[in-house]
């Protein structure tokens, strides 16, 4: 099962990459076993979305066995798979992104659903969450992109500094450097951030 940030360290995922180098899909549905919760809250945090996030999680496992199937990636050159992964998340949340006009006018043409009231209490929790995360993402996307993708791997998913180095293929002072721009840019960001640490 995947650990939050903070959590238990799973352990090295090498074994399981090596596997998946090999086509064993049994190594997948253990890297989603571990990691797809990780991905899904990263993905809530690009969307303001439970469904795009969930939507995510799928596209990003999928297309990490399409890659796998493909043109395998080299041997992993961290502890843990779970950098790669948010990385393709994020791309995944950008595709996302560039659909949304034409998504939003397809669900605009369909029928509201009946209600439930057994899932009353759920919905109104998943739409608050959703609107909290709005307007941390309007505060969020005024910084520059890399920044912005440096935050979202260290602050919300809890990666090392050495880990989102490693994902985003720059030195570890570089992540560092870019972490100083973003609280001096804003200083009330971080704070806010944290806050929404209970919506993982």
């Amino acid at each position: 099962m995947a650990t939050g940030p903070g959590g238990l360290d799973p352990g090295p995922d090498e074994e399981l990459w090596q596997r998946l180098r090999v086509g064993d899909h049994f190594a997948l549905g253990e890297l989603f076993d571990r990691y797809a919760d990780d991905v899904r809250a990263f993905a809530f945090r690009r969307t303001a979305s439970w469904s795009a996030a969930d939507d995510v999680v799928q596209a990003t496992f999928l297309n990490t066995w399409r890659r796998f199937q493909r043109n395998p990636p080299g041997p992993l050159t961290a502890p843990s798979a779970r950098g790669w992964l948010l990385r393709v998340a994020g791309h995944e949340c950008s595709s996302l992104f560039r659909t949304a006009n034409r998504l939003r006018r397809l669900v605009d043409r369909l029928p509201e659903p009946a209600p439930d009231d057994d899932h009353a209490a759920d919905v109104a929790r998943r739409l608050d969450d959703e609107r909290r995360m709005s307007v941390i993402r309007r505060a969020v996307a005024k910084l520059p992109r890399h920044e912005r993708e440096t935050l979202e791997l260290v602050v919300w998913s809890g990666l090392t500094t050495a880990e989102a180095a490693d994902a985003l293929g720059v030195p570890v002072g570089t992540v560092k450097a870019r972490l100083h721009r973003t609280r001096r840019r804003f200083p009330d960001l971080l704070t806010r951030v944290d806050l929404t640490e209970e919506l993982s």
